[in-house]
């Protein structure tokens, strides 16, 4: 399978603090199953080592989907009374020593929806239990809809961030975790720099995909909640906020950037658990299912 890939020099991430690189993509595998045959979601599994948890797209049912790391389909779970209008996004999380799952109905084609909700559920212990609604946060944009399908979780600073996909250049908002009923507005963080954009030639080879390729599809947080990985359909782009640091602080400096091979339609990325992978899934069948790995630097 590895002939699918075409030639890829290794990147040096500086930005990716720690001295580290990340390894050459491996596709651990090739997405083929009927029941993930449009993830737009990825996050790792807390409960079963080794696996991802995996979403689909609207249209589709309210189910969480459960792949190992080869991308293969182990089993699914319904998400008791939690409808999928347009789910997006996953995240896992754990919360005073509790595992949790955050479901980003956020989805927007349209720029339609005045209220957007994220559902956070109790991670499943097995394929045998439902998923169970344990809080739903409802937010509204600050200055009108727009669409977005990148979200993850900051449990440490108690906040779900989001990252629009149409706007140029894509824009940073941070959402409470917790809180009560009310719709609240999202805060504004500020945009990220360094994003390419579409270029003429990209334009004249595809009209149409051509324009879409830099937007933005998914998001993941590291383990340790100072790296924000943001995908597109052409590349992954690391922003990295300092020890102690704030994330508008983080928005001064300009995104690193590690190309992608080609994919049919990149639209979940998520951190391994321990962070030193990454996993990056398809909205179409069949697809390659990626794998990133941090390599320490040679000393």
């Amino acid at each position: 399978m590895r002939r699918l890939l075409p030639a890829f020099l290794l990147l040096l991430l500086p930005a990716f603090a720690h001295g580290a690189r990340w390894s050459e993509p491996d596709i651990a595998g090739l997405v083929t199953d009927g029941a993930i045959d449009e993830i737009s979601g990825l996050a790792a599994s807390r409960t079963h080592p080794g696996h991802y948890w995996a979403i689909n797209d609207s249209g589709s049912s309210a189910e969480l989907h459960l792949v190992d790391g080869r991308g293969r389909h182990r089993g699914s779970v319904p998400v008791e009374g939690v409808p999928n209008v347009d789910w997006e996004d996953l995240s896992s999380f754990e919360l005073d020593g509790r595992r949790y799952l955050l479901i980003a109905d956020t989805g927007d084609n349209g720029g339609l929806r005045q209220e957007l909700q994220l559902y956070v559920v109790e991670e499943p212990a097995s394929l045998d239990q439902p998923a169970r609604l344990a809080w739903t946060r409802r937010f509204r944009w600050p200055d009108g809809p727009r669409d977005c399908e990148a979200a993850t979780v900051d449990p440490v600073a108690g906040d779900v961030l989001l990252v629009s996909k149409k706007r140029v250049p894509p824009e940073l908002f941070r959402v409470p975790l917790r809180g009560g009923d009310a719709v609240v507005d999202a805060e504004f963080l500020g945009t990220l720099r360094g994003i390419a954009q579409p270029s003429s030639g990209d334009l004249l080879k595809n009209p149409v995909y051509g324009r879409y390729r830099a937007q933005v599809t998914g998001a993941s947080l590291s383990p340790n909640g100072r790296v924000l990985a943001v995908l597109n359909y052409r590349a992954l782009h690391f922003l990295v906020r300092e020890p102690g640091g704030s994330w508008r602080d983080a928005l001064e400096a300009e995104v690193s950037a590690l190309a992608l091979p080609w994919l049919p339609q990149a639209e979940a990325v998520a951190f391994d658990a321990d962070g030193a992978g990454l996993a990056i899934g398809s909205e179409q069948l069949p697809s390659p299912f990626l794998r990133y790995r941090v390599k320490p630097a040679p000393r």
